[in-house]
């Protein structure tokens, strides 16, 4: 509580608690004027909490307030005992505390908690935070004088760990022992109301709301490095329902990339093709522009605050893309009268054709390529409060990849928005985050940089995914122009996994994206003289091929051969296709809408596979995962892989079936890279012979090893740029020779440059599973950092989407052992020595789970019956709650 009187005269709060006999209503003074304000902030989106030692009847039969949201009132009454929710319904039960006779023995600040109620403070903040707002956005407001624990302000709010970010003032006329951090304001009833007062105005003029400074919560950037400047923008993305804003300042900056893309909509031809930018609405004139700033990215919120530092008044923004309105996108801005102009709302992107105009009193904006485009329309408020001039835009973006879209399309979404008003949607957009973060979250006290980490992946996975019946997910997401936005295996092996624990539909989507271009992979293949269909290893608009032709490497013009040779992509998406159907325990997904796609990769590998005079079967030349070695035969990935897909196909069709009978028959031949003799496999045939080289006598991963060697010297050596043969164990264990595990982590580990984003999380994983879970945290730790850190000096074009995705199932399949056979959610929690226990929450086999694991025991919570089995334990049926213990 640092400044506290600074923190209540410019903040504008999302809760306020106070006192009730702060209003002096108990003494006879008039409720209509509390009532009013009460209401007022309720109507805007702010929580209100009384509390009083007089019981319901006597409080709500005075106060007599019945909001319609979206804030709620909260009623603590009974020297807090019980807590009330309030509605248009009037009140009803939320909470009521036990052991009433053990009231008058407990220790509080009465000021604010009457009768000395810590856990009723407890209660009112965790109603806050079901609406996503934190201690930190709290004003609490005491109206009592007196020593401590005599009616005085004491020392609960102090001693709440919950609290310690709330700004706490007492408006009692006399007030002895404040707690540290309290600002004594005195006034009494006026006092509050002036407090009431000026969180209303400060709505009314549309000034900048406050943030929570929660360092579990929020990752923050402050000065003016400029070669960090680009980074910045991207881990500072906002995206929601298939839009994203890239989160670049607001005034023109050297190097800076403003950028709002779509999901899905591409423009150019062949190659070249690449995510079209849409119309850009964050820009604004400030003359002169911040010299230094904080910017901070709230990730409980889903909102990005920036704030000048060294000037008065300083300029502040905060921005939202509304998760509960796709498509809406929202900010504020202020600063010193004279330094701020809004412009124009919507700015042109560097490309496409652009047609702009006026529609219903409302700016918009279209940015075409061929017949896809996205448009946008736009509507801003300037005012005034006192020398600080303010700004409100409310801006909706609509798309379309196979026609142009129809700004009119718009319209509704925006005036419904602006009907709201801004701190409507912010508190939307609290709420629908808290619910996110309800559902699915991570909690390692013992490493909260870890745990923020892992919380910032998270956020990313949500915001750079789109929504709706279909889900194209680029390499990085929508937060930049690397890889054009195309579409890799990344997004099935990678992101769609994680993306099934945390938002089933558009993992399913994201499999709805790859059959409604089947008959591009089948086109594919037979052109190419086989069978069945190829799915391309860049895919974008129509599923075609995609991939460049040539790149360059340390400037060196060079053939990009993964087009051409990287298969396993087809094994990938079948396989991503029957993962989500066992994860999400949609049973119909792949005998029904998946099975074309799971019969026709199957009949791709079938006819690929080339089989010698002594019955073995082989598939070459190829490039698996390691894209150090190309063009080499018997890959283990890509023919395990097109084992399990050869295997797997053949249970969709009747036992009969002669097609189905000749796929098990080739899949028994399928030559794997299995070496009896090592206890492991051989990443493909000839590999054992290469130069036995390791990367500690060549540098510290993670490293571009092609840069440092040369891709000629290079491929005749044993490093290998990421786990190729190890994600075999990760994807298909059952596919693998027990104990290979081991061999191969303990061979291929050493001989990991990880000179793909890709590699260090999924190599966490394994070591977890593998009983190593010490080396998996240093491995994680390093996939935290790729971007955060910007480890390989590429996050200024874009997030590594399928980091994070790996980074989930590190925690997940890894640490935590989660996985599903059979209808089973199966764990083997594994925690490394740095953590005492570990807390996560997903979604799985339609439930809501939640774990709570500890070495002694894992606590299990569903909402719903889960079969679940720890270790090698009988399965067991739980619904509810249940705590198993750990053997050790």
């Amino acid at each position: 509580m640092n400044d506290p009187e600074r923190r209540w005269r410019e903040r504008t709060f999302e809760a306020v608690v106070f006192d009730w006999c702060a209003t002096g209503v108990s003494h006879g003074a008039r409720a209509a004027p509390i009532r009013r304000r009460v209401a007022m902030l309720c109507a805007a989106g702010a929580e209100v909490a009384v509390m009083s030692d007089e019981d319901l009847d006597a409080v709500d039969g005075r106060l007599r307030v019945r909001p319609g949201g979206p804030g709620r009132l909260w009623l603590c009454v009974s020297g807090g005992l019980e807590l009330y929710g309030v509605g248009e319904d009037g009140p009803r039960l939320r909470w009521r505390r036990s052991g009433h006779a053990d009231r008058a023995g407990d220790a509080g600040w009465a000021g604010t908690v009457p009768a000395g109620e810590p856990d009723a403070m407890r209660a009112i903040l965790a109603c806050f935070d079901e609406r996503g707002i934190g201690a930190g956005l709290v004003l609490v407001v005491g109206g009592r004088s007196g020593p401590a624990g005599e009616g005085g302000p004491g020392g609960a709010i102090a001693s709440i760990v919950e609290a310690r970010r709330a700004t706490a003032v007492s408006v009692a006329p006399e007030c002895d022992d404040l707690p540290p951090g309290v600002a004594h304001l005195g006034g009494g009833p006026a006092t509050l109301l002036h407090l009431l007062d000026r969180q209303v105005r400060r709505r009314r003029h549309r000034r900048v709301p406050a943030m929570d400074g929660d360092p579990a919560w929020t990752i923050r950037e402050t000065g003016t490095d400029p070669s960090r400047h680009r980074v910045t923008e991207t881990l500072f993305t906002l995206g929601a329902g298939g839009f994203a804003t890239r989160g670049s300042v607001e005034e023109p900056a050297h190097g800076s990339v403003p950028l709002v893309l779509a999901a899905g909509i591409y423009t150019g031809t062949g190659s070249e093709q690449h995510l079209l930018p849409g119309p850009r609405w964050t820009g604004l004139i400030l003359r002169p522009p911040p010299r230094e700033d904080l910017r901070v990215l709230d990730l409980r919120a889903g909102v990005l605050f920036r704030e000048e530092i060294g000037h008065s008044p300083p300029v502040r923004t905060l921005r939202l893309a509304c998760v509960s309105r796709p498509g809406v996108v929202a900010m504020r801005a202020e600063a010193g009268v004279g330094r701020l102009r809004a412009g124009s709302p919507l700015r042109w992107p560097p490309e496409g054709e652009v047609t702009e105009g006026r529609l219903d009193g409302h700016d918009w904006s279209r940015v075409t390529s061929g017949h896809a485009g996205v448009a946008a329309v736009a509507a801003q408020r300037t005012g005034r409060d006192g020398g600080v001039r303010t700004l409100e835009r409310i801006v909706a973006y609509t798309a379309d990849p196979a026609h142009r879209p129809v700004p009119r399309g718009a319209v509704a979404a925006l005036e419904a928005a602006g009907e709201v008003g801004f701190d409507r949607l912010l508190a939307e957009q609290r709420a629908a985050w808290a619910a996110r973060w309800e559902a699915v979250d991570v909690r390692i006290p013992d490493d909260p940089e870890t745990q923020l980490a892992v919380r910032f992946a998270l956020f990313h996975l949500w915001s750079n995914t789109g929504c709706g019946e279909e889900v194209a997910v680029g390499a990085r997401g929508l937060s930049g122009k690397a890889y054009a936005g195309h579409v890799f295996w990344d997004a099935d092996v990678f992101v769609l996994p994680a993306l099934v624990s945390m938002r089933p539909a558009t993992a399913r989507a994201m499999v709805v994206y790859r059959l409604r271009r089947l008959a591009a992979a089948r086109a594919r293949a037979a052109a190419l003289g086989f069978s069945g269909a190829r799915f391309p290893w860049e895919s974008a608009t129509t599923g075609e091929e995609v991939t460049p032709a040539r790149g360059h490497l340390g400037g060196e013009a060079v053939a990009i051969l993964t087009g051409r040779m990287e298969e396993h992509i087809t094994a990938d998406i079948a396989w991503a296709a029957a993962h989500y159907a066992r994860w999400s325990g949609d049973d119909g997904f792949l005998s029904g809408p998946a099975r074309p796609l799971m019969i026709e990769t199957a009949r791709y590998w079938a006819s690929r596979c080339q089989v010698d005079d002594a019955g073995r079967a082989h598939i070459g030349p190829v490039i698996g995962p390691d894209e150090y070695h190309e063009a080499v035969t018997d890959n283990a990935f890509t023919n395990v892989m097109a084992r399990w897909n050869l295997r797997r196909a053949a249970e969709l069709v009747s036992p009969g079936d002669e097609e189905g009978r000749r796929w098990r028959v080739l899949a028994d031949r399928l030559v794997d890279g299995y070496d009896p003799a090592s206890g492991g496999y051989e990443q493909f045939a000839g590999y054992f012979r290469l130069e036995p080289l390791t990367m500690a006598q060549v540098a510290v991963p993670p490293v571009a090893a092609d840069l440092l060697l040369g891709r000629e010297r290079l491929a005749a050596t044993q490093i290998i740029k990421q786990p190729d043969v190890l994600m075999l164990h990760h994807l298909v264990p059952e596919e693998t020779e027990a104990g290979s595990l081991e061999a191969d982590l303990d061979f291929y580990g050493p001989r990991t440059a990880h000179g793909s984003s890709l590699s260090p999380a999924i190599t966490a994983c394994s070591l977890a599973r593998a009983g190593r879970p010490d080396e998996a945290l240093s491995l994680l730790r390093i996939a935290l950092a790729m971007d955060l850190e910007d480890l390989t000096a590429t996050t200024a074009t874009g997030l590594h989407m399928a980091t994070f995705g790996g980074v989930w199932q590190a925690l997940l399949t890894g640490f935590a052992g989660a996985r599903v056979r059979d209808g089973t959610l199966c764990l083997d929690p594994r925690l490394p020595e740095a953590w005492g226990s570990l807390g996560v929450r997903f979604r799985c086999l339609g439930r809501r789970v939640r774990l709570d694991i500890t070495r002694e025991a894992v606590e299990v919570r569903t909402d719903g019956a889960l079969r679940l089995r720890l270790g090698t334990g009988e399965p067991q049926d739980v619904a509810g709650s249940a705590r198993l213990p750990r053997g050790r």
